[in-house]
């Protein structure tokens, strides 16, 4: 069954303010949430290729509007596997770099299977970078520096976050994304 656009866009918002926001994952996010500066973008691309140019027209887009902070570009028929969507990061990533996005842009990277290295699949910490679809979160880095800059020292935001998924446990966070997957749009 294919989602929606709404529908996808619609459970991607509700992950970023019932998880993301609410448990501190990221302390820029609220911000930017509330600013209503946040873009989600679903794109439909069925071959990395596509889903490459799309990226680079992203970009463009963001170039061309300031008053937006950030991009989630959110692929849900797309990267099914963990493993292909670390090869389409690594391919983006070297993309940006060569059409000279080093230094203006940067990618966050999110997969529902996301495992870091060095841990299990179960291993709760992995879900600081889980998220209802595969996405890339397109960042200006100058804007990051800046909420670094008035932040602190964010050396200990990741071990915060392990900690809190810890504590949190895989059950009641399995149940904050299903949750977030029942999303009504109608009442959005």
């Amino acid at each position: 069954m294919l989602l929606s656009d709404e529908l996808v866009t619609a459970q991607t918002m509700s992950w970023v303010k019932d998880f993301i926001i609410t448990q501190n994952v990221c302390p820029f996010a609220k911000r930017e949430v509330e600013n209503n500066s946040v873009r989600y973008v679903v794109l439909r691309s069925k071959k990395m290729d596509v889903a490459l140019e799309e990226l680079m027209a992203e970009i463009q887009w963001l170039d061309q509007t300031p008053e937006t902070e950030t991009t989630l570009i959110i692929f849900p028929s797309l990267f099914k596997s963990f493993h292909s969507y670390l090869d389409f990061v690594e391919m983006a990533e070297n993309l940006m770099f060569d059409q000279g996005c080093e230094g203006v842009y940067q990618l966050a990277t999110f997969h529902p299977d996301y495992c870091f290295s060095g841990t299990e699949p179960d291993d709760v910490s992995n879900y600081t970078n889980r998220s209802p679809y595969p996405m890339l979160h397109l960042l200006r880095e100058a804007s990051l520096d800046k909420a670094i800059e008035f932040y602190g020292d964010t050396t200990e935001i990741p071990n915060n976050n392990i900690e809190k998924m810890d504590q949190l446990g895989k059950q009641k966070l399995d149940a904050m994304f299903e949750s977030c997957m029942k999303t009504n749009i109608e009442s959005e």
